[in-house]
């Protein structure tokens, strides 16, 4: 046995699901080794330098390492320095290479729980009995951008989930938008080297706002869905607890006696989605590249656990060009209206990383990571991930042990016959390493669909066909989804969509690429594509009405629907601490306004002009960009005025607050005199604008918590004529 692990006992009993038509029989493989809980298994590997631990050498030799051996007081460091030697050559090599691709990102642990018995759609244990747990581990990320980029950037956002199953590791690599940009692997160094930095100058990071990125879009007209989901509050998430997660490829569940079928998984957010508006975005990334990672790591620290829903699309194998496309391109995805979702279960993120390059950077998730009842299908995309991914974990790591890393390992035995190569932990017993054998009785054993509960390949799956290169002719249609999802939008977030093509387009130097850009949109919409061509200098096309139709979804829109909880949404609190202006009220009431808000979930941050007793921040170092919703007390008003200044604060600054927040559509209050900071601060009553009298206190934070739900008033922003 090739593992430290120590296998807890199985859930014991199967259950069937309440209220779903795919649940129901009994999973006659179940096996009965289930994983620890979340985070346990790592703890075996955690190094505790606590309380009057001594400083050793790797090799466990104590030292002292502040000062380098020299020749004289003054004189040179000798090369015999193996202390200075072996701590600056470890320090020189810490680094690993970062990823091509999703360098920039954060992780958590937590815990998937089973809704019910899916067995009578797959074999995959995790999925085999009700209220089932299996630990997680999530890495959440942008694309595009370095490691050192900022949270904030437009991009897809990856959303990749490790389930430690008791048959194996099982990944689920997506992203927060259901399509890609290509729909064959091999143009993937193609898309990423066209949005990446120019290479003459690196310039611009983690942006696609240059002529390389929109000449491949102009050129690869696959791309545009994806594109357009990126252009929309997709791209500009508020956090990664209020995005959703897809798939993306169509994959197979496929149960113990061999029957398939075709679904899409989706993670559901339970927070409810939500996204920044691009201003708002860009003043963040300066203000706080790690907005999202902070987010993330702040709010499962303070106990308010983000949770998803997982859920799968089922359709039949014969459902393949059904729906008027095919469920192989990688670049459509099937509105719910068609194929509802059914829930399977839910996850729950409940724990942060010790160490987050030993966890969140050294986790390789990988498509190719199944378990039994999960296939693949032939999607081209698909196909060549389940190569690609694999390669670049050993690209990074410089070997094939890294599976082998804490963070990678399975929390069930491993047996099989890999040997040696760089990094090595274990000290395999077998000296028969090959099958088959009669040294070691024929161990390991094999496993498969019949013997030893083994994954198995889909029984009846075949292909035929000339072997040519080209793309499938049921490919071809790649202008109809990117107007149904257009469609599915409300007028604010068509004009967010165009004002941020108008924003990329603008920065393209290339008049052709502009040209071509517009003709591509014109075939999605020709309205869209005239206020777009309006802006960038492009003449206005006619109609090029072949793709269009005035098709619609529900489920794709951010802005439709309100948020589902409050909770780690942040909420400042504007006071004063000067007595001169009425500091002794106006904080007492701020820290009434906590009291109330911190009870339903939200997070109340008090500003002050300097960090005395109940001030959380200074107005210095606060911003528009750090809360959710704005509320000024009563008596702080006199830091609004047009007279008011400070050497606490940058000129205006307690004002700038308020006009960004109403600016950038969060809601916006004001109690008793600080109704007065309001008008100054540009705010005109509306939708999103609370006030109301000191008194009245308790019924104005249960109205500003539904102006948090309603997340972005959207009355403020200007359409186009």
């Amino acid at each position: 046995m090739r593992s430290l692990l120590a296998i807890l006992p199985a859930l014991v009993g199967v259950a069937t699901a309440a209220g779903c038509p795919y649940a129901g029989g009994e999973h006659t493989n179940l096996r009965r080794d289930a994983p620890g809980p979340t985070g346990g298994f790592l703890e075996q590997f955690y190094e505790n330098d606590g309380k009057g631990t001594i400083m050793t050498s790797d090799v466990g030799m104590p030292m002292e390492d502040q000062n380098s051996l020299k020749a004289g007081e003054r004189g040179p460091t000798l090369l015999e320095d193996f202390i200075f030697r072996q701590k600056i050559q470890h320090f020189d090599h810490e680094r690993v290479p970062e990823r091509a691709v999703h360098a920039r990102g954060a992780g958590a642990h937590g815990v998937f729980k089973s809704y019910g018995d899916f067995s009578n759609i797959t074999a995959a244990s995790f999925l085999g009995a009700k209220n089932k747990e299996t630990p997680v581990f999530v890495r959440f990320s942008t694309v595009a951008g370095s490691r050192g980029s900022a949270d904030t950037a437009r991009d897809v956002h990856g959303f990749a989930t490790r389930f430690y199953t008791d048959e194996g590791n099982f990944d689920i690599v997506g992203n927060n938008i259901p399509v890609f940009f290509i729909q064959d692997a091999i143009k993937f160094p193609d898309l990423v080297h066209s949005v990446k930095p120019n290479p003459d100058s690196e310039i611009p990071q983690a942006a696609t706002a240059h002529d390389t990125a929109w000449d491949f879009f102009s050129q690869q007209p696959s791309a545009l869905h994806t594109l357009f989901w990126a252009m929309a509050g997709n791209g500009i998430v508020r956090s990664y607890r209020h995005m959703d997660g897809f798939g993306v490829h169509t994959f197979r569940l496929v149960t113990d006696d061999g029957k398939s079928k075709l679904v899409k998984w989706h993670w559901k957010t339970l927070q409810g989605k939500a996204s920044l508006v691009w201003e708002e975005a860009q003043v963040t990334s300066g203000k706080n590249a790690d907005f999202h990672r902070q987010d993330l790591f702040d709010a499962i620290k303070e106990g308010k656990f983000p949770e998803w829903e997982l859920g799968v699309q089922i359709m039949d194998e014969s459902d393949q060009l059904k729906f008027g496309f095919d469920l192989l391109d990688p670049t459509k995805f099937v509105p719910e209206e068609l194929v509802p979702v059914t829930p399977l279960g839910k996850m729950t993120l409940n724990l942060n990383p010790k160490n987050f390059f030993a966890e969140t950077e050294q986790i390789m998730f990988q498509p190719g990571h199944v378990v039994r009842g999960v296939d693949f299908t032939e999607d081209p995309l698909l196909q060549g991930r389940l190569f690609s991914y694999l390669d670049t974990q050993l690209n990074r790591n410089g070997g094939p042990n890294f599976e082998q890393l804490p963070i990678n390992r399975p929390r069930v035995p491993i047996h099989n016959n890999n040997r040696d190569g760089m990094g090595q932990m274990f000290i395999p017993l077998n000296t028969a390493a090959y099958t088959p054998n009669t040294l070691n009785d024929g161990a390991p054993l094999q496993a498969n669909q019949t013997v030893n509960n083994g994954f198995f390949t889909t029984p009846g799956r075949s292909v035929s066909g000339k072997l040519l290169r080209a793309v499938s002719s049921t490919f071809a249609d790649v202008w109809s989804q990117p107007r149904l999802f257009y469609n599915s939008l409300v007028p604010a977030e068509q004009q967010f969509l165009i004002n941020a093509m108008r924003f990329e387009i603008s920065h393209v130097q290339s008049s052709v690429v502009k040209q071509n850009i517009i003709i591509q949109l014109n075939r999605v919409d020709n309205d869209l594509a005239q206020r777009v061509a309006r802006v960038v200098g492009v003449p206005a096309p006619a109609p090029d009405p072949k793709f269009y139709n005035n098709n619609k979804t529900d489920f794709v829109s951010i802005f439709s629907k309100p948020l589902l909880k409050i909770d780690a949404l942040k909420v400042g609190v504007l006071a004063t601490v000067s007595q001169s202006i009425g500091g002794g009220a106006s904080l007492k009431q701020a820290q009434m306004l906590k009291d109330a808000f911190q009870k339903d979930g939200a997070d109340v941050i008090i500003v002050g002009e300097t960090l005395s007793p109940g001030v959380d921040q200074t107005y210095s170092s606060a911003d528009a960009t750090g809360f959710d919703g704005i509320i000024v007390t009563d008596g702080a008003d006199g830091l609004f005025g047009a007279n008011s200044s400070s050497t606490f604060f940058p000129t205006g600054r307690p004002g700038q607050i308020v006009t960004d927040g109403f600016r950038w559509g969060k809601p916006i209050g004001a109690l008793g005199s600080g109704k007065s900071a309001l008008p100054a601060s540009g705010v005109v009553n509306g939708p999103g604008v609370f006030t109301a009298d000191s008194s009245d206190l308790p019924k104005f934070v249960t109205t500003f918590e539904g102006g948090l739900k309603t997340f972005k008033f959207l009355d403020r922003f200007p359409l186009d004529s």
